[in-house]
């Protein structure tokens, strides 16, 4: 018998044992948890027990209004959710640490009379929800997030630039975290949001934008909205740490598309663009010896707009090439390799009279040929294809060709071949082609038509619409065969070419010199 109760009391020992080590690693997996990592114990695969659903977590310096609205919000998540982890999504420290940012961002917005509770409000883009519960937990009850994949009860399927709601449906519409920045279609972005905005409605933007051309970039957007205020804010993660808090109100109902009024020519370059030309590498004020000699030297001072500026905020993106020539003369070897396009797609437009490069524009994809020579109106022109003395004529590239009238023709007066080609108006082209909001470099190789072209774009306002020009000025060079004699080709001198440039620049164009 006192062998029997010696092992029955060996076992109680172990048994005992082994329960208070099982509480031990219970209590301290549970202390980790909640002390160490700030989640709850709902999880299921190290917790044996769960917290009670109606449980409040208190976020600190939120208020008391958050406490039951996790709670509801917990309870619907773990109702609709069917991933392992998407119980601790309202209680993880980044959730917080989000809802407090956005709590004051919206308390200093009802404050300033921009927000009220009884707005009906959508937040776009909204992965996870944190600023549609900022929203209920200062009392904008009436508010739904969407984003491209739901995150229920808080953000519904929807994507910016197709927002699944009616016209004039919210009061107040916010995009935080960059939205519009990583959005590749922005226009369609404000076109929806102005859509869905009531007349007088608001809508704060979270962007980052880090200079005058690309803040006024966004504001073309939004035609139909007044710019109320705009100030820096210091973010709280390490994707966007930093951001410009842009708040607009829609005056009226929104149209779609804008440009110049019809019989409105004249313009004024704004402040912004000239700011840039401030910043441009400076001309070349003696006339170069060997022109191409010094383009090559001068090409590495180049501030190219894009290196100054961010254009994230345009329309599209458009190349177009006066006097292409050849695919690789200087859309293939040049724009498409070398020029600083920040990832966007141009919508390229090549404009060639000369007939012999035609053929190979065919094969290429996104450039649209105009076989016509860019004018100051819509005519038939003579066109010379020319070369310099000394030189042989080649298929390959025949020279540089000269346009006048017919009236004017150069037969007589020329060394080269002279055919008649359809002129066309160069100004009233680009005018109907793009718009303001559009981001458009221009290279022009015209053989001494620029005199003709570029009085004519400032006479119909077009000079407005282009960003960047790359101008190639043709001047009475000294001639390579012959030292000491000028070409007579041109008759313009390289003082009126400078003029020229400068001019441009003091109009707040921003030229580059090219050969």
């Amino acid at each position: 018998m006192e062998h029997n109760t010696g092992k029955h009391s060996f076992l109680s020992n172990i048994l005992g044992r082994v329960f208070l080590f099982g509480v031990f690693i219970v209590v301290l997996r549970f202390a980790y948890v909640v002390t160490l990592t700030g989640e709850s114990c709902d999880r299921r695969d190290f917790c044996f027990f769960s917290l009670p659903e109606d449980l409040n977590l208190i976020i600190p310096s939120v208020g008391t209004g958050a406490a039951s609205a996790i709670g509801t919000a917990n309870k619907a998540f773990r109702s609709t959710s069917v991933g392992p982890s998407g119980g601790d999504l309202y209680t993880s420290k980044d959730w917080i640490k989000a809802v407090q940012f956005y709590s004051s961002i919206f308390q200093d917005l009802i404050t300033e009379g921009y927000l009220a509770p009884t707005s009906k409000s959508l937040c776009v883009e909204s992965a996870s929800g944190q600023d549609v519960f900022s929203l209920k937990e200062i009392g904008v009850e009436d508010s739904v997030g969407i984003f491209k994949k739901a995150s229920k009860p808080l953000v519904i399927k929807g994507e910016a630039h197709r927002i699944p709601f009616e016209n004039n449906t919210f009061d107040f519409i916010f995009c935080g975290g960059g939205g519009i920045n990583k959005s590749p279609r922005p226009l369609a972005v404000a076109a929806e949001i102005a859509r869905t905005l009531k007349p007088e409605g608001f809508m704060v933007v979270h962007v980052s934008v880090n200079d005058t051309y690309s803040l006024n970039s966004f504001l073309d957007l939004f035609h139909s909205f007044k710019l109320v205020k705009y100030h820096d804010i210091e973010g709280y993660g390490l994707s966007m740490p930093n951001f410009r808090e842009i708040v607009l109100k829609k005056e009226g109902d929104f149209v779609l598309g804008h440009g110049s009024k019809e019989g409105e020519n004249k313009c004024l370059v704004p402040a912004h663009k000239r700011d840039l030309v401030r910043k441009a590498e400076p001309l070349i004020s003696e006339e170069p010896l060997k022109p191409w000699i010094t383009l090559k030297r001068n090409i590495k001072n180049v501030k190219y707009l894009p290196s100054m500026a961010d254009i994230s905020f345009k329309s599209r993106y458009v190349y177009i090439d006066v006097g292409a020539r050849s695919y690789g003369s200087s859309i293939g070897s040049w724009f498409k390799k070398q020029y600083p396009k920040q990832n966007h797609t141009f919508d390229v437009y090549a404009i060639e009279a000369d007939k012999t490069f035609h053929e190979q524009y065919k094969l290429k994809k996104g450039i649209t040929l105009l076989p016509y020579a860019a004018w100051v109106r819509n005519e038939t022109l003579s066109f010379e294809v020319n070369r310099d003395p000394g030189k042989e004529v080649m298929d390959k590239g025949r020279g540089m060709g000269r346009i006048q009238p017919v009236k004017t023709s150069l037969r007589g007066t020329s060394n080269g071949e002279v055919d008649e080609i359809e002129g066309f108006d160069f100004a009233n082209w680009l005018k109907n082609t793009v718009e303001e909001r559009d981001f458009v470099v221009m290279k022009m190789d015209v053989e001494g038509t620029e005199f003709d072209l570029i009085p004519r774009l400032f006479e119909t306002g077009a000079i407005c619409l282009i960003d960047e020009i790359f101008l190639e000025c043709h001047y009475n060079r000294w001639q390579r065969c012959c030292p000491g004699q000028r070409s007579s080709k041109y008759e313009n001198t390289y003082g009126q070419c400078l003029d020229l440039f400068s001019s441009l620049r003091y109009s707040g164009v921003l030229v580059h010199q090219w050969w």
